[in-house]
């Protein structure tokens, strides 16, 4: 009886060994993706963004080129809706094109390389490398990491779940989740090809007036009615103080100013369309990808544009990841 006793619990004990020796490590795991990831020549790939930040769900279809060592091309598609925005980078510097405004912007700016952006391979990997404390689990068909985020959302989407196929060893999804962990961005991968690569000159920045899309239009009229947007963040101790209307024969501008703990100010003002513009207008600061836009930011502001709007927010005393936070949640609704 004792023998048999004896011989169960080392048969036990051979199976833990061997189910231990049988499983991969996070260590292990990240060597085969930074081999198939980061090693290669270049790669292309489609996917749809879901963004929950706002009071309603806005999908949006992403194409992303890359060739090495850093040539991206990145365009952004809202679905149902025509209008997108395309980021290059290129030997000249980082491109933003609108085509709907009829307008291209010029960044001196290392994007992304800065920023980790969830719809690049490159920057995934390098988020899982960098974080030493991500932790791994796996289920039967994917290895799912869990890191930090390095965008500018970081301190408002801190953590972010990695879902990576065992079978192809490419990412399936991610999702982006705020510091309750509840989802706000999700990234669904619908085709990844590995090894490709473009030249240079696929890569020009677009002139506002190229048309990449037989169903696209070059050009939107903006609305014919300008509405006053405010931001919808309940902060309970920033107050709106002062709302002026600045009216002249171009167009309306509308000032908001907010006190508090948070002090800043926004102006907005309809859309001026460039027709025909050929030449980028200079933009300062980084890309600020506020995911239904890409607008502009320094230390001091960021600015963009939006359902027709250009919006410009100012503030002394807010960090970048605050001033991005209210830039997302702007509404035509009056919540102030």
């Amino acid at each position: 009886m004792r023998s048999r006793l004896t011989a169960g619990i080392l048969l036990l004990m051979m199976m833990f060994v061997l189910a231990a020796c049988g499983a991969d490590s996070k260590e292990d795991v990240l060597k085969k993706l930074s081999n198939k990831w980061v090693d290669t020549k270049g790669y292309e790939l489609d996917a749809k963004m879901e963004i929950k930040t706002g009071s309603e769900p806005r999908l949006y279809e992403v194409d992303v080129w890359h060739t090495k060592p850093d040539l991206y091309r990145v365009k952004v598609t809202q679905s149902g809706e025509d209008m997108s925005q395309t980021i290059v980078r290129n030997k000249e510097g980082v491109f933003v094109t609108t085509p709907s405004l009829g307008k291209t912007y010029k960044f001196q700016s290392e994007w992304p390389e800065k920023n980790s952006q969830a719809y690049l391979i490159g920057s995934l990997a390098k988020d899982i490398k960098e974080d030493k404390a991500a932790v791994m689990t796996e289920n039967k068909t994917s290895y799912v990491f869990e890191t930090k985020t390095r965008n500018s959302h970081q301190k408002m989407l801190p953590t972010q779940k990695i879902h990576i196929s065992k079978k192809t060893l490419l990412p399936t999804k991610v999702s982006i989740l705020n510091d309750q962990k509840e989802e706000q961005i999700l990234i669904t991968f619908d085709k990844i090809t590995l090894g490709t690569s473009r030249s240079a000159s696929e890569y020009k920045a677009d002139s506002p007036t190229d048309v990449t899309d037989d169903n696209e239009t070059a050009k939107v009229e903006p609305k014919t009615t300008f509405e006053t947007h405010y931001p919808s963040i309940p902060w309970e101790s920033v107050t709106m103080i002062d709302e002026k209307i600045m009216k002249n024969e171009n167009k309306d501008r509308v000032i908001l100013t907010y006190g508090g703990d948070k002090e800043f100010t926004i102006i907005q003002s309809p859309v001026s369309f460039v027709d025909g513009a050929l030449l980028p207008v200079t933009a300062p600061g980084d890309p600020a990808d506020l995911g239904f836009a890409i607008g502009a930011i320094t230390d001091k502001s960021i600015t963009w544009e939006q359902n027709g709007v250009q919006f410009y927010l100012a503030s002394d005393s807010m960090s970048r990841e605050e001033m991005m936070m209210v830039a997302g949640s702007m509404t035509t609704q009056d919540l102030k």
